[in-house]
């Protein structure tokens, strides 16, 4: 029997981000809906914590199911964006509680809206039985054991990146090219609300920026990466939940022009404003530097540079991406993200048997140097 005559399943995706909450329903591989629900980050703010938004998400959603009539009944399977749990590897896993439960408590020190895709996601189980599941939550860690090393002792860096969208971007630029993903040295940088760029050698993603902490570039609404004399010295009145919400929701973009929405931004940009259009390149500036450094982690051994999501669909930021960059590699661009496919063709993959969900660990993947005095 085909694939085509076989059990048609039902799969509800739940994708939480900086600044919106994106919801597909497929059926197998068929999209039946999808929606992205914009939030602004002036908005979100007013909830303080994070989880603080899981009540508002959950009546966006039955609202929207609610206004357009679709009922989830006999719903197979639900799979919601992970992160700020402890780091796993790269995979699908099952949603248990002692995952929703360090998620919740973000133990990896990610502070970030994808904590909210499995508390979501357990919501939607607890209502319609559905199975739960996670892909290449944002703490997957592949780090090679030079990256983790920071100038204090015992304090090691942590992986926080879309590692869901750019694996799959990079899959899809490897077979668009015949070749393997585990066969490739890349450098995959995605764009939007958030931005990490990160550095592919065959298959494992080695190093790149901790996104979800504030390291990497500023971006729509996080601060990006500056000296630590800064916070100590201009910044020494920014308590630590101010500074939380500055890594997260209330940096970047929000703090210089009080909107995270690039659409408006770019028209002022487009219209000529000199301090919007100043800001916006000095954030593909930015990104522009940690493609160097990622070129110099891969040695200059670099098959490809992948840029996607969603600010992508301002031609401008590739153009200056390429003008300083295409001498490393060829540079291809996916506008928008994978993410919603990536997540339910996995979690089909489950419930057709061709693939075994992973059980979390409950404690980081790795667990320090063995040779560590």
């Amino acid at each position: 029997m085909n694939h085509m005559e076989e059990k048609v399943y039902r799969i509800f995706v739940i994708n939480p981000g900086s600044t919106s909450t994106k919801l597909s329903l497929f059926e197998n591989k068929k999209l039946i809906f999808e929606e992205n629900v914009f939030h602004d980050s002036t908005v979100l703010r007013k909830f303080g914590d994070i989880n603080a938004q899981l009540d508002y998400r959950m009546e966006v959603i039955e609202q929207f199911l609610k206004d357009n009539h679709i009922d989830l009944t006999g719903l197979d399977a639900v799979v919601g964006r992970g992160g700020a749990c402890y780091p796993m590897e790269s995979g699908i896993y099952k949603i248990d509680q002692q995952m929703v439960t360090d998620t919740r408590n973000h133990v990896a020190g990610l502070y970030h809206a994808s904590m909210l895709g499995v508390q979501m996601a357990q919501r939607i189980h607890d209502k319609y039985g559905a199975q739960m599941f996670t892909v290449d939550p944002t703490v997957v860690d592949e780090y090679c054991d030079l990256a983790r090393i920071t100038g204090v002792k015992g304090v090691y860096r942590r992986p926080a990146s879309h590692v869901l969208n750019t694996k799959e971007a990079a899959r899809r630029y490897a077979e668009s090219i015949g070749r393997e993903y585990e066969d490739l040295n890349l450098i995959v940088c995605h764009i939007d609300g958030g931005i990490t760029i990160s550095a592919h050698a065959h298959g494992r993603m080695i190093d790149g920026n901790n996104g979800g902490g504030g390291e990497g570039p500023f971006t729509p609404t996080r601060m990006g990466s500056m000296p630590v004399t800064t916070l100590t010295t201009d910044m020494k009145d920014v308590t630590n939940d101010q500074l939380r919400v500055l890594c997260s929701a209330g940096g970047g973009f929000s703090s210089w022009f009080n909107t995270s929405d690039s659409d408006v931004i770019h028209a002022k940009v487009e219209a000529g404003d000199p301090q919007y259009t100043r800001v916006w390149q000095a954030m593909t500036y930015q990104i522009t530097k940690w493609i160097g450094a990622m070129a110099a982690v891969l040695k200059g051994k670099v098959d490809g540079i992948v840029l996607t999501g969603g600010l992508l669909r301002f031609d401008d930021i590739a153009e200056q991406i390429k003008e300083s960059c295409s001498w490393l590699a060829p540079i291809v661009v996916y506008p928008g993200e994978f993410e919603q496919e990536a997540m339910a063709f996995n979690a089909l993959k489950v419930l057709r048997g061709e693939l075994k969900a992973k059980t979390y660990l409950g404690h980081p993947v790795w667990q320090g140097f063995k040779d560590q005095k």
